[in-house]
């Protein structure tokens, strides 16, 4: 999709007998990472490109792309290295918390404190994420290692919290909670208020009726419809 520059000439890195790369090769590559996460950071998207990112590592552009065939393959690391981040700044948080409505709003508000440095190119990255064909479409095959980050995390505020839920329920919900994180976060994208309070306010009013909601799912007469709509949820491929 992006690759449009001349890729001819690339000096591939040596690798010993069984195929693995050197250390000179994975330093090279991690150099070209780096470069690039950090070019999202502070030009977005769109200003980021494959020659400047080479230009900027030190390597060539044929170089560039023997490790990042495109400039997806930038994002994708982008979107694990943000999940990692998430995952790490919920650690202490959830571990001073057994309420699970509390639990739950620690791994959102985190999410969007990840997302923050973001907010002045989220236009770029939607853009280049909105066609379901993008394989940095959030529900893509390629986009899964960052999604099950999430879904993990929301697992983790689930079946850490003193006030359990249903087993069938704590399978289904997480994928259910990961959607309704990343439609939160598509809202928090368009979100022009001062520090994105229209975005805080959403959130907390959502965890308010989820407080109020969550006893209901014991009731026997509403576990069946809510199982099946969990499990078209699960259908999305989550």
């Amino acid at each position: 999709m992006f690759k449009n520059e001349d890729t001819a000439g690339a000096d591939e890195p040596s690798s010993d007998a069984n195929g693995r790369k050197s250390p000179k090769s994975a330093r090279t590559r991690a150099n070209i990472r780096d470069t690039a996460l950090r070019s999202f950071r502070e030009n977005g998207f769109d200003a980021t490109t494959m020659r400047q990112v080479a230009d900027e590592a030190g390597v060539s552009l044929g170089n560039a792309y023997y490790y990042f065939p495109t400039k997806n393959n930038l994002v994708h690391e982008l979107y694990v290295e943000v999940q990692e981040g998430h995952r790490a700044s919920v650690e202490q948080p959830l571990a001073k918390s057994t309420d699970l409505v509390e639990r739950l709003g620690i791994v959102y508000r985190q999410g969007l404190a990840q997302l923050a440095p973001f907010h002045e190119f989220a236009p770029g990255f939607l853009s280049a994420m909105i066609s379901p064909r993008s394989p940095l479409n959030p529900l893509s095959a390629e986009s899964m290692p960052a999604r099950k980050i999430t879904i993990a995390l929301f697992r983790e505020a689930i079946t850490g919290a003193k006030n359990r839920l249903p087993v069938e329920f704590e399978e289904r919900m997480p994928a259910a909670l990961w959607l309704s994180y990343l439609l939160l976060s598509l809202y928090w994208s368009y979100d022009r208020s001062a520090g994105q309070r229209r975005t805080e306010r959403l959130l907390d009013q959502g965890l308010r009726l989820l407080r109020v909601a969550l006893p209901a799912i014991r009731m026997p007469f509403l576990r069946a419809p809510l199982r099946s709509v969990l499990d078209l949820v699960a259908e999305a491929g989550l």
